[in-house]
């Protein structure tokens, strides 16, 4: 059986755009969509008749419906099921999640100052998943996905934007690269790999890294690193027209400004718990926070 894209709805407007969203994934996929509602986000001690009928509440069955009448408006072609989910809800969702091809959650976007406002129940899954996680803000269309037509307007009739993933190279992931290159394949779409450097202290230098050199030469050695890197992708993936972009600075800062114009952008995440418990990392979180496209977070390691 193929793996669903899985969507998780509350009826608000983020989530009924990553609903649409996830249904225009699974279409260029193959593959079904299942949507889910955690019905009961705060769940007391019930008897289990009880907790039956609450998995199948009236709310959850409208908030369920609604996203199902527009995806059959907007996205006719999708195969999809549904089912509401006893909370809470981050919990529910990562069960749902382990038997996914991937998540899609909403996030609640506010101005471009200010960014997404993430809640606890999407960092909670975006932390704990094992498997991606999509997020998507409120607004998406399917238009956003593509380039202006000739006269600037949205349209859904020209290429897709270019897939951006920003990668470590000090921690270089297949599963995050390869989920990148296959996002770009499935639209026909370009890739552009963003890495970030900064100048390392002498406190944090080791002996043989790119590091140690000088000036010039020191962006040329992570240029010929990352062509190392992507040069076995570039062979399973010959379609697919690559860009790269070494910058120095802040990776937050930088990815974001790579997200205006794209169609989505895509991050790993060490999938270990650290001491404080799980966590996407101060990168990860900014990104989330400002990009102004979908952003899919990508467990590895």
């Amino acid at each position: 059986m193929q793996p669903p894209v899985v969507a998780g709805v509350d009826g608000s407007p983020e989530s009924l755009a990553a609903a649409e969203w996830a249904a225009r994934e699974a279409v260029r996929r193959g593959l079904p969509l299942r949507l889910v509602h955690a019905t009961n986000w705060n769940p007391a001690p019930v008897p289990s008749a009880a907790a039956s009928t609450v998995r199948r509440s009236p709310e959850g069955r409208g908030i369920l419906r609604e996203a199902e009448d527009r995806i059959a408006r907007t996205c006719p072609g999708a195969r999809l099921t549904d089912e509401q989910l006893e909370g809470p809800a981050t919990a529910a969702l990562l069960r749902a999640a382990e038997h996914s091809a991937l998540m899609v959650l909403g996030s609640r976007g506010l101005s471009g100052f200010t960014g997404f406002l993430v809640g606890s129940v999407a960092l909670g899954v975006v932390a704990r998943a094992a498997r991606p996680v999509v997020l998507v803000r409120a607004g998406e269309e399917a238009a956003d996905e593509h380039a202006a037509d000739v006269d600037g307007q949205a349209s859904v009739g020209t290429p897709y934007r270019d897939v951006v993933l920003g990668i470590d190279l000090s921690d270089a992931s297949d599963e995050v690269i390869g989920f990148a290159f296959d996002a770009a394949r499935q639209r026909k779409a370009g890739l552009h790999v963003v890495h970030v450097w900064s100048a390392p202290s002498p406190l944090t230098l080791g002996p043989g890294e790119i590091g140690l050199v000088e000036g010039p030469g020191r962006v040329a050695e992570w240029r010929g690193f990352l062509s190392a890197v992507l040069e076995t992708w570039r062979g399973k993936f010959p379609d697919v027209e690559v860009t790269e972009t070494l910058v120095e600075g802040r990776a937050g800062t930088h990815l974001v400004r790579a997200s205006t114009g794209a169609g989505l952008l895509v991050l790993g995440r060490r999938a270990h718990e650290s001491p404080l418990g799980p966590r996407t990392g101060p990168v990860a979180h900014t990104v989330i926070r400002h990009a102004s496209c979908p952003v899919a977070i990508v467990p590895h390691g």
